[in-house]
């Protein structure tokens, strides 16, 4: 007699299991995960490479900044020469703390004291420090949007925390605009008085350092009464952070 095949009985069809169903909704129910750990992992590339791009620059200089490539498009070139902290004259170092951070050596990369003076003066004076603006400068554009001013705080502790206080001032030095198309102070030494960095004198240091904050309206080499009197106030705020210790944490030994 021919044996049945279980398979085929009614019982066994009854007892096979249903057919999957919701695979589409399953795999939509997937996609917040999955979401979430694409965004994580860009969010961690990105941390990477914002800390790449911090330590690379504690230890090379920067070949050129955002805004110094947006000005030689414009311009069709622009002077640039680096030189090291040790080829530029102490008191042009001085004399930019002076005129821009004069906390420099005391802030962790923020001006609590300088934000709150400004606050009080209705925001008329500027409160960035230097490592601020090397951080502008370096990374990021120029502007006033709140998206550049968060980032730039974001970062400014990461450079003050990676960077030694010489580096930030001499990265600061060395790619600040002087001039309409003249970024770095040795160009700017050349550009308005014919010297190397090295050579400046305290007058010639301290009227570079007045033109910092609008290079394109003011000359270090023809100054308006303006400069002038700004530039004296820079050489005694220069002499006297000299003497109270405020230059200790960029000034050489040798100094």
């Amino acid at each position: 007699m021919a044996r049945r095949n279980p398979a085929s009985s009614p019982k066994s069809v009854e007892n096979a299991a249903p057919p999957r169903r919701g695979g589409f909704f399953r795999a939509v129910g997937r996609i917040p995960g999955l979401l979430w750990r694409g965004v994580t992992r860009a969010l961690v590339w990105l941390a990477a490479l914002v800390l790449f791009a911090i330590l690379a620059y504690r230890l090379f200089d920067p070949p050129i900044t955002p805004y110094m490539a947006s000005e030689s498009r414009r311009l069709g070139g622009v002077a640039h020469d680096w030189v090291p902290l040790e080829r530029i004259a102490p008191v042009m170092a001085r004399s930019a703390v002076a005129a821009e951070d004069a906390n420099f050596c005391r802030h962790w990369g923020f001006d609590l004291e300088a934000i709150r003076a400004a606050l009080e003066d209705g925001s008329r004076r500027g409160a960035s420090t230097i490592t601020q603006q090397v951080v502008k400068n370096v990374y990021l554009w120029h502007g006033r949007s709140w998206s550049r001013k968060a980032i730039e705080a974001g970062l400014t502790p990461l450079v003050e925390a990676a960077w030694p206080k010489r580096r930030i001032l001499e990265v600061y030095l060395n790619v600040a605009e002087f001039g309409e198309g003249v970024f770095g102070v040795e160009a700017a030494a050349r550009h308005h008085f014919g010297v190397a960095a090295a050579e400046l004198t305290a007058v010639q240091a301290a009227r570079l350092a007045a033109v910092l904050p609008s290079p394109k309206t003011r000359s270090a080499a023809e100054p308006s009464a303006f400069v002038r009197r700004r530039a004296a106030g820079i050489m005694d705020g220069a002499a006297t952070i000299a003497r109270d210790g405020r230059a200790a944490c960029f000034r050489a030994a040798e100094d």
